[in-house]
């Protein structure tokens, strides 16, 4: 693997959307900005799988785009093999056949709802064994990100006692903060950080987009999408309803975001704040790698897929929207925003 280095350099941040193994999309997408080499990462913001690919992304970079391109492709290796050792969702041939990767009509599936319906991770995991643990801590040196990283990072968790959103900075991060951005409540025994409670942070920021316009030195902000904004419809089928629930609940955060980033961007273009403190502001240039087509065949069930050939499927998706990403916007970074926040998401 080679990373190119021709041509001008642009310094973006990247907002890293979570998914579970929908993720291995922002994997891709981030492959490509590397490998092409125009783009510098300056920093991260990630929650839930796009903490994951944030925080292994942020580690690699201390070597450089190569170390970047190699911590994330052996993040994800590990977790097909920690899926293939410990994941409870174990197709049958001729489910594989009939139905591809979507696991609804399978009999693993169907048993893992029943269970989580019922039983909190409390009865079904009293030990709280989670193999994302010993991946993440396998591939990254937290001490060696905290003292040497040069790629300021954000990780978004939810407090479970306020309902707020917190955001660990990058001399906060740590392996049991990954795991806190990326805790869905019925799968993992909340995680304890400082005398606080922590589920998914997808739920108040997926991703959040602030801390890059604060810390960031670039106006440019590239939000890589997971989960799909549109979708025709209406589904009438029960599992393709709880699907788009998913995808709308997710988004919500971000929605809102964006709608406050859209705001004032229009009164700075429009005069209605005085230059006195329109010097003092910053006025964010917005990007977005949507994933609408690349999801458009799966489904909320495919978010626990952990087969490699999934993975890397989702990865080649991710670099081909990145390269056609790059083709048709590298040329407005740092001058414009390439996306109406106006027309596309509001």
């Amino acid at each position: 693997m080679k990373t190119s280095t021709s041509g001008q350099r642009k310094k973006v941040s990247l907002a890293l959307q979570g998914g579970g193994a929908h993720g291995a999309f922002a994997w891709g997408v981030m492959d490509k900005f590397l490998e092409d080499g125009r783009l510098e990462i300056e920093a991260l913001s990630g929650t839930s799988a796009g903490s994951m690919n944030a925080a292994v992304a942020a580690y690699g970079l201390i070597k450089g785009p190569e170390g970047a391109r190699e911590a994330l492709h052996q993040f994800w290796h590990s977790i097909s093999k920690a899926g293939e050792r410990y994941s409870p969702l174990q197709q049958t041939p001729l489910e594989k056949f009939f139905h591809g990767w979507k696991l609804e009509h399978s009999m693993a599936n169907q048993m893992f709802k029943n269970i989580t319906h019922m039983l909190s991770p409390y009865q079904t995991n009293p030990q709280n064994f989670n193999p994302l643990k010993d991946v993440l801590e396998s591939v990254v040196d937290f001490e060696e990100l905290d003292k040497h990283s040069k790629t300021k990072l954000f990780i978004t968790a939810t407090n479970v006692r306020s309902g707020k959103a917190r955001v660990f900075g990058t001399e906060e991060i740590t392996s049991q903060v990954c795991l806190a951005s990326a805790c869905l409540p019925y799968l993992f025994q909340a995680v304890e950080i400082d005398g606080e409670h922590y589920w998914d942070g997808g739920f108040m920021g997926n991703p959040v987009l602030y801390p890059l316009f604060y810390n960031a030195e670039s106006r440019d902000v590239i939000i890589v999408h997971i989960n799909p904004i549109e979708r025709p419809g209406p589904p009438t089928a029960i599992e393709d309803i709880y699907n788009r629930v998913n995808e709308i609940s997710f988004n919500t955060s971000l929605i809102k975001e964006l709608r406050a980033v859209a705001f004032v961007q229009k009164l700075m273009d429009e005069g209605w704040i005085k230059d006195e403190y329109k010097a003092k502001m910053k006025y964010v240039l917005m990007h977005s790698v949507r994933a609408d087509s690349a999801m458009s065949d799966l489904s909320v069930t495919t978010k626990f897929a952990w087969q490699w050939e999934f993975l890397t499927m989702l990865r080649d998706r991710g670099r081909a929207y990145a390269k056609q990403w790059l083709d048709e916007n590298y040329e407005h970074v740092g001058v414009r925003s390439s996306v109406d926040i106006h027309k596309e998401f509001l």
